[in-house]
């Protein structure tokens, strides 16, 4: 730590910093996982730098900085700090996003987890930035010509197809058979309500 503070110092002034002291700085935070007074005092200094984002540019280094603002109760910070981030692994980022908002909601209701439920209705409100998706997330919803398909067989054939229906719809579609049986099961149920 005193040699990375060392280093900081030396290089304040150099853009950009060298990569060694990016190397350290990552390595430093694969280190001090947990919360620690020390990983504070790093992120801190991280922070602090007018180089900044050359270190957002290191998981570790992202990670750690997130987990801090976290444990200090500053959602909010840590969202922002994800959105400008230039780390690559984005869907380990994307996962960070997903645990801030699992933070808040736990907090929230003052519960010690989240059922998957819970879990994906918060997703869903709080989607990631394009930053972390710039392809967008994911679509789970079927292509047009296969709804198409399902609604033509729904009005014209039957709401409740058997197994060797189910199983040439699934080939006809490109769909497995449990998708498809799923798929008329939700088509009755909406058509209840």
């Amino acid at each position: 730590m005193k040699r990375f503070m060392a280093m900081l110092n030396r290089h304040k002034n150099k853009d950009p910093p060298p990569a060694k002291l990016l190397d350290l700085a990552g390595q430093l935070c694969q280190d001090f996982q947990s919360s620690s007074p020390t990983l504070e005092k790093l992120v801190g200094a991280i922070m602090g730098c007018k180089h900044k984002t050359y270190f957002l540019t290191n998981v570790h280094i992202v990670r750690a900085c997130v987990l801090v603002h976290v444990h200090k109760g500053q959602h909010d910070t840590a969202c922002r700090l994800l959105e400008c981030c230039r780390a690559e692994e984005k869907e380990e980022l994307v996962q960070l996003w997903h645990e801030i908002h699992y933070q808040q909601v736990m907090e929230k209701h003052r519960t010690d987890f989240l059922t998957p439920l819970q879990k994906f209705r918060c997703r869903k409100r709080n989607p990631p930035p394009v930053s972390l998706c710039p392809e967008g997330l994911k679509n789970r919803n079927y292509p047009d010509e296969v709804r198409q398909e399902l609604h033509r067989f729904a009005a014209e054939v039957t709401t409740n197809p058997n197994k060797e229906q189910r199983e040439g719809l699934a080939q006809d579609t490109n769909l497995q058979p449990t998708q498809v049986y799923n798929w008329f099961a939700n088509y009755r149920r909406r058509q209840k309500s």
